[in-house]
């Protein structure tokens, strides 16, 4: 938030520097811009039934010489200064991060819990951690960067452990292995493991450090409290079927391109038999163009639908697609897979297959793509594809001796 100054009929023509500032110069002021689930909305105090000079006077004196930023003190006390109730602003006193909560407070982490936990006692446990973060962080950028990086490692690596587990067991497993005559050592899963490392560190996270401009670019929420459940589960469905949809089409044009092929994707198919740490061994390119699937998806959603979109929501997607994208490289069918659950679901088997036969499958959640697209490889494809064609040659012989 920050304090304008100007003239009547005028646009604005500069910032006060300080709250001193703003109290010396009431009548420079003019308005205010802040910060709204919708984007920035001018706020103009002519026409208020009280003097912006009244808000300095109701700050503690050792933030007089601070710089006017709303990150100085709490949003309740604007509110109750311009004569305003919460529910006049669109999003309640709850939805604050560490633009609104005071910087001036313990910097401990979990003081800062605490103390949002006291002041505001309507929000939940997970919300107060969320709060508490960005209040301790005093750098949203910074916050989100990190939050967003330790949450892609810890999930990435901490999903594959199982696997890793899994394919140290052979006596124990074997039998679910697809390709069970092809058992990654512990050398291809170090040197896997390092190269995944390398992605992650070299490509990944400078570009975690615009994650949060962009966010706000496109107007997704970082604020407390968070979207109910159901909204959550739905956006996250939505998001499955835009990034399989982004995902075939991509995936299948660095097939069908010898140079994409050559020069972009071989690096994924090194290993014929994948296992849950390749999910993202891949060259630097298909990273960022397969990754745009992922994470362009929830953008283009929140800019069309107007910003209705947490950033928890996208959070929690990621988690998911890691999940979907290391299982389907495991190698693995069990009888209780989700793939026998959900028939459409494509799973480790139509991945697998991929990998081994170097063609078709090109989906990364569903099967319909390769349906329809006619790309369908594998055992269950090609029974489906013999049945077919002897249910039409079936109706072609009845035709004829008609």
């Amino acid at each position: 938030m920050r304090f304008w100054r100007g003239a009547d009929g005028q646009k604005p023509t500069g910032m006060c520097q300080t709250l001193t500032d703003l109290a010396l110069n009431p009548s420079s002021v003019i308005g205010y811009r802040v910060r709204k689930e919708q984007g920035w909305r001018w706020v103009d105090f002519r026409g208020f039934p009280i003097p912006p000079s009244s808000i300095a006077s109701s700050l503690p004196s050792a933030l007089l010489h601070a710089p006017v930023n709303f990150a100085h003190f709490p949003l309740l006390i604007l509110l109750q200064t311009l004569h305003y109730t919460p529910q006049a602003v669109s999003g309640s006193i709850a939805n604050m991060n560490s633009t609104a909560f005071p910087s001036y407070a313990a910097p401990e982490y979990w003081a800062q819990v605490d103390k949002i936990g006291a002041q505001y006692p309507a929000l939940n446990y997970f919300e107060k951690l969320w709060a508490g973060w960005y209040a301790y962080m005093n750098n949203d950028i910074l916050a989100t960067g990190i939050m967003s990086f330790v949450m892609h490692e810890s999930v990435y690596f901490g999903r594959s452990l199982p696997w890793i587990i899994i394919d140290c067991l052979p006596s124990l497993f074997r039998r679910y292995k697809i390709q069970n005559h092809k058992i990654p050592s512990a050398y291809e899963q170090f040197q896997c493991a390092m190269l995944v490392l390398l992605s992650h560190f070299t490509v990944e996270l400078p570009q975690i450090w615009f994650f949060h401009p962009l966010c706000q670019y496109f107007g997704l929420q970082t604020t407390v409290p968070f979207p109910p459940l159901w909204k959550i589960a739905f956006q996250i469905a939505v998001f499955f079927v835009m990034e399989d949809t982004w995902h075939y089409w991509t995936h299948r044009l660095m097939h069908e391109s010898t140079f994409m092929y050559k020069n972009v994707h071989k690096i994924h198919h090194q290993y014929s038999a994948p296992f849950g740490l390749a999910a993202e061994y891949a060259s630097p390119i298909e990273v960022m163009c397969l990754g745009l699937g992922t994470v362009g998806s929830p953008i283009l959603f929140c800019a069309l639908s107007g910003g209705d979109l947490h950033i928890l929501t996208m959070y929690l997607w990621i988690v998911c697609r890691l999940f979907q994208a290391i299982d389907a490289h495991s190698g693995y069918e069990f009888p209780w897979s989700l793939h026998h659950i959900l028939p459409f679901w494509a799973g480790a088997e139509h991945h697998d297959v991929h990998h081994e036969k170097f063609v078709g499958n090109y989906s990364s959640s569903f099967r319909w793509w390769d349906y329809f697209m006619c790309t369908e490889t594998g055992t269950e494809a090609f029974k489906a594809k013999r049945s077919a064609k002897a249910a039409e040659k079936a109706k072609r012989s009845v035709k004829k001796n008609v």
